[in-house]
Parts: C-alpha cells; structure tokens; sequence
C-alpha cells in the first residue's frame, strides 16, 4: 500500500494545476486520481469556435510560476503553434485549444493516475493518515496520504420539472454528440440563462436556413446578460477580495453569492452581439422562426412518446401569466451544482460544515478540524467569492495549498494586488 505526502481526487484544471506545480518539488509526494479515462474538460461544449472568457494567462501554471514547463505559452512552442497564436492577436484561447493543452500536461506527469474511481475514504488515527480506496481496471486499489484535495468538480443541474422527464432531452453536457440529432428536429428549444445556452443558440441559430427548424431560447433572466468584464470589477478576482469576502458573516457571504452571479455566469459581449448580428443578416430575405423570451421561467415538463415532443409548462415572471410550448428538440443549459461526494461519508465528523450545510472553507482553503488536512479546489463561492470558479486563480489557490502541505512558501503568494480598497479603513471609529 502506497503512502503519500497527499492525494488529490479528481482532474480538472485545478488539482491539474496542482500537479503541474508540485511535479518539481522534491520533496512532496503528491497523487492525482481521476475516475475518466482520459482528461476531457466539458467535452460536450467544445465548439469549433468558442474561446475562453479568461486569458492565456489564466492557464494551469503561469500565474504562479511564469517559468513553467507546464505553461500554455510552452505548450504552444512545442506543438508548433506559438507563431501563429502571436498573429492572431487574441489573448483567449479556443476553448478545444485549453482542452488539448490540459491534456498535453496531464501526459507529462508521472504522478497523474486516470481510471481510478474513489470508492471510500477513511482516516486511520493510529498514523495519522487518510485512506484511499479506489476501484480500478486492475482490481480495488488503496492508497493512503497525510492531506487529501479535492477537486471533483461539478456535476450537470437538472431543474425539478425535468428531472426523470425520459425523451432524448440532453443537458448541454452532452450538446456535442447530439447536434446532428438536434438538427434533424422540427423545433429545438434551449432552456438557460448563460454562456453555454448562448453558445448553443448560436450554434443552432447559425443553421437554421439550412434545417429549417423552429429554434426558441428560453431564459428566466430579464435579459441577456453580458459577463462583467471592466477592470475594475475584475480586481473582485483578486487577494484582496479573497481577504475581505471570507471575514464577512456567513448571512452577508451568502447574499453577496446570490447577487454576483453574473459576474461569472454572464454571457461574452462579443457574443451576444454576434447572435443579434446573425439575426440581422438572417432576417433580411424573410423572418426567422425564432424565439427569443426573457422572464420566463419554466415551471413544468412533459413528454410525449406518441409524437416524440416535449409540452414545457412556463410563466412570465414579470407578467404573472403562464403559457405553454412545444418543442421536439430540449437542451437544458441550465448550470452545474456542486455535490458532496459519497466518498467522504466515512469521514465526514472531520469536516466542518456551516449552518447552512455546506463546506465551512477556511481562507487556506481547509475543510477539515485540524486546518490542514483536506483542501477544496472550487466549490466556495460562500466561502471565498466569484475566485473560487475563476481559472485565474487557480494558480494562487494552487500556492496557498502548497505552502500549507509543505510549510513554506515555494511560489511567492500575492497579497495585495487591487488599487481599490474594499472595507472601511483600519481603525476608523464611527
């Protein structure tokens, strides 16, 4: 049985940051273990031409360690690609480019274990270790390590009505591998409020000439919001807001999470301006058949083998009134939310949880009793504000674990970055 400095379950860009960044430190002994075959970073929405809303920057290393192999900027040289990503002049990588350059570094690391599922954690007091049990190809596995990181992920959000709904309705996980289905439609509605929905309507949109199909976009949104992106507002993605976020109450953190949203679940400008573009052009020869409604929440849902169409109940927020649509084709981009995994029933009397039952997150980002034994990656919103699902600080969340597991700092960790100030000055009395 292999022993640990820590293990790390699951492989998204995060804890694939991790293992970026501890790969060159001799001294800790980190393992990664990731229940996929393969690194796949939402398979399901790599369209050709959606980019990233963070900059290259924002990859798995660079913000911690400029000089990393394991940057986006090397992945770049030794693919061949860095010349013409310098002529086109963008600083947002092809969403399908991240996916590729996530799996090129995952590739380089010895200590990255893919198709191991974590079945079962425990803790053993008598040396003071968690132990891992996994299923894998060869049989059950265990594993047991001093700290463990978890970086499971999110997994996709079904609103009530469309839970069990049956049909071939998909959530926009899995809107890649069923687009030439959805085209064969009479009518394909999306459901959703933020970028995904939006990329997909584009998508559909883009050739409705050619399939002729009804395409309706449905959003409880009271309009189509646009991701904040001034300079100011993203200092919020900042040490300093990290700092004064965490020490307010519990009641402000949660109330502040439900208003700021949008700051990261708003839709790219660029395009919502290109949809209204494309409606434009579109429209000159003759009207589209298109929906486009706002306010509208769906309330209910029902499917009906006989004919293979869905009857979404809905209702006009602001209006008060209810109608109802039908629809052959349903996408559901309605988000991700976070789940305990079941694995950490066994251990879950060393967690603290706050009053409203979720991870209570400490500014290390520790989850369990002692402080420094189980780190989170993402999941915190409540906790450590619109960072927590920022790629870009990921690299800083990734220094503030490494210094915890180690005891030093090996990246220097930024404390103040922000020109703004976002609490009332020290020692000022009212």
């Amino acid at each position: 049985m292999s022993t640990h400095d820590f293990i790390a379950v699951g492989l998204g860009p995060y804890n694939l940051g991790l293992a970026c960044l501890t790969a060159p430190i001799r001294d800790l002994d980190g393992l990664f273990l990731e229940a996929r075959d393969n690194f796949d970073w939402h398979p399901g929405m790599l369209l050709e031409s959606t980019r990233l809303q963070t900059p290259f920057l924002a990859d798995l290393v660079t913000l911690a360690d400029p000089t990393s192999p394991y940057s986006f900027l090397n992945y770049l040289k030794e693919s061949g690609r860095l010349y013409p990503f310098y002529i086109r002049e963008s600083f947002f990588p092809l969403r399908s480019e991240y996916n590729d350059y996530c799996r090129w570094a995952a590739a380089k690391l010895p200590s990255v274990r893919f198709g191991h599922e974590v079945t079962a954690v425990e803790y053993d007091p008598a040396d003071e270790r968690y132990v891992v049990h996994c299923a894998a190809a060869g049989g059950r596995v265990t594993h047991r390590a001093r700290h463990l990181v978890l970086g499971t992920g999110t997994p996709p959000y079904l609103p009530p009505p469309c839970r069990g709904l049956g049909g071939d309705a998909i959530h926009n996980a899995r809107y890649r591998e069923h687009r030439a289905a959805l085209r064969a439609k009479r009518s394909v509605t999306v459901v959703g409020s933020g970028q995904s929905a939006a990329e997909i309507y584009h998508d559909l949109l883009a050739d409705i000439d050619t399939y002729g199909y009804q395409l309706n976009w449905v959003t409880r949104s009271p309009r189509f919001f646009p991701l904040e992106y001034t300079k100011l507002t993203l200092e919020l993605t900042s040490p300093d807001y990290v700092d004064y976020f965490h020490a307010l109450p519990e009641a402000t953190r949660y109330r502040l999470e439900a208003e700021q949203k949008g700051l990261f679940k708003g839709i790219d400008a660029d395009l919502i301006n290109g949809i209204f573009d494309l409606l434009y052009a579109r429209s000159v020869a003759a009207p589209l058949p298109t929906r486009l409604m706002t306010n509208t929440e769906l309330t209910a849902a029902g499917y009906h083998a006989a004919d293979g169409t869905y009857t979404l109940g809905l209702r006009n927020v602001e209006q008060g009134r209810d109608f109802a649509l039908t629809t052959e084709g349903l996408v559901l981009a309605t988000g991700y939310r976070y789940r305990v995994p079941g694995f950490l029933e066994p251990i879950r009397d060393r967690i603290r949880w706050d009053d409203h039952g979720r991870f209570e997150v400490a500014r290390n980002y520790s989850i369990d009793h002692t402080g420094r034994g189980i780190f989170l990656q993402n999941a915190a919103t409540h906790a450590h504000s619109v960072t927590s699902p920022d790629l870009g600080m990921g690299a800083y969340r990734n220094s503030w674990i490494i210094r915890e597991l180690t005891g030093r700092e090996h990246y220097p960790i930024e404390r103040r970055i922000a020109f703004q100030e976002f609490g009332a000055p020290a020692g000022v009395a009212s």
